[in-house]
């Protein structure tokens, strides 16, 4: 996500490493890097020059404090008007009425039934909402058998009417079958085209009109830069629309429309997909993703991914079998599938500080913990409770029936051991905390 954006932004910030203090001139040549990047990324002209002009401002009228360099005063200052550009802080889709309507506008391609279905899948997990799908797409008849299949893997019901070419009525009729049957959601897919048109904006203006939505979200590809802003701009003229999704923000997405759209459409950001899988749809959080863009990681979304995943019961047992050298491989089998349950490993790595760049160019797929499951299934119930046991004939029928080599087998063996006795030690804080103190350059 923005890693080519980031690579320059931090190029730009080099320029200021080592100096001992903010001048116009060492200033004006950091900015001038800056706008080149963003306007790299497709970021509106106005808004480049705008930021980096801000920027300049507020650069030049601060003093540098001895324990902060220029270089690192930049970057802050970067930080809180990057995040002011998208928005400052989160906002809330709105859910006050029952049913809440939602109403999904987009072109054709954006990505607009997959995120209803994402979104459905969202409310209902997360905001403990009942909702319902309503396929108002006409035109497109695999729109309705796509809708259909994405209720059924998340387990909401969809509302069609295959034969009727009737956006307006289908919508209306949804509305009432959500209130007859206690659905406190109602998610309106739209046709979408390939352009803008004059039809299209009608039809979708006349739903409007017609069911008089809570929200009303522009669903938009973020990967097509300036031209989603555009877009954005002309939806926006006609329906006045309450917030943005950018999809597939996963990909190679140089930035563009993320850091423009707040400010040419004056219409917040609201979620962001960030995968195919139907879970990989997340609340847009304007600091969080500065910090990305800035190369600090987002440590706060990674720990809410975990937190998703882990309940307190089941930490407090784990705890218990930490503490009398108990864990065994059933526990990290259960584990490794909590957190392939957390979304794409390399972007779960990213989001630690630091670590992004190290692994920039490194392939790290969902399928690294492959080698470790089949060995681990390979092996008896008592060999995953006491590894103890695993002798050499052993480590030989686990391998072949890994389809490894006995050598990786002992590889994990080991380093699993080694990974239990860390874990007693600091489940032990007395134990962990001599551990610090006896450590180079922790003692007070």
């Amino acid at each position: 996500m923005f890693e080519k954006l980031s690579d320059k932004l931090e190029h730009a910030f080099k320029v200021l490493k080592g100096e001992g203090k903010i001048t116009e001139i060492n200033v004006a040549e950091t900015l001038k890097e800056v706008r080149k990047a963003l306007l790299d990324a497709d970021v509106n002209y106005k808004v480049a020059k705008q930021f980096t002009d801000t920027v300049r401002e507020k650069a030049l009228g601060q003093n540098v404090l001895t324990a902060v360099s220029p270089g690192q005063l930049m970057i802050k200052i970067a930080h809180d008007e990057l995040t002011q550009l998208m928005g400052g802080s989160k906002e809330e889709i709105n859910l006050r009425e029952s049913p809440a309507i939602i109403l999904m506008s987009g072109l054709q391609g954006s990505g607009k039934t997959t995120l209803s279905g994402k979104l459905a899948n969202f409310l209902k997990s997360k905001k403990q909402k009942h909702p319902l799908l309503v396929a108002c797409d006409v035109y497109r008849p695999a729109a309705i058998d796509q809708l259909k299949v994405l209720g059924e893997q998340i387990s909401v019901p969809v509302y069609c009417e295959e034969d009727v070419k009737d956006p307006v009525a289908i919508a209306r009729r949804g509305i009432d079958y959500a209130k007859e049957h206690h659905q406190n959601v109602v998610i309106i897919d739209t046709a979408g085209r390939l352009a803008i048109d004059e039809q299209m904006m009608q039809e979708i203006a006349a739903i409007r009109d017609a069911v008089r939505p809570s929200e009303i979200l522009f669903v938009v590809d973020s990967m097509t830069g300036q031209d989603a802003v555009n877009t954005a701009k002309a939806f926006n003229d006609k329906l006045n629309f309450d917030g943005v999704v950018l999809t597939k923000l996963d990909g190679d997405t140089r930035g563009g429309a993320a850091l423009s759209i707040r400010s040419v459409v004056n219409k917040p950001i609201k979620f962001v997909g960030t995968g195919e899988k139907l879970d990989a749809l997340d609340i847009f959080y304007p600091e969080r993703m500065a910090d990305r863009i800035l190369g600090m990681g987002d440590i706060v979304s990674l720990v809410e991914k975990a937190q998703e995943q882990f309940d307190e019961k089941e930490a407090a047992r784990l705890q218990k079998k930490i503490a009398k050298n108990q864990f065994g491989f059933s526990d990290f089998l259960q584990q490794i599938q909590q957190i392939k349950k957390m979304g794409n490993m390399k972007d779960l790595l990213g989001m630690i500080p630091g670590v992004g760049k190290a692994i920039r160019d490194v392939d790290i797929s969902n399928d690294s913990f492959k080698q470790i499951e089949a060995i681990i299934q390979s092996m008896t119930a008592g060999e995953r409770d006491n590894p103890a046991i695993i002798n050499g004939s052993r480590r030989q029928r686990i391998a072949k029936g890994s389809g490894t080599t006995v050598q990786d087998v002992n590889k994990l063996l080991k380093q699993f051991e080694e990974m239990r006795k860390m874990m007693k030690v600091f489940s032990n804080r007395d134990q962990a905390s001599k551990m610090m103190r006896s450590m180079p350059g922790m003692r007070r």
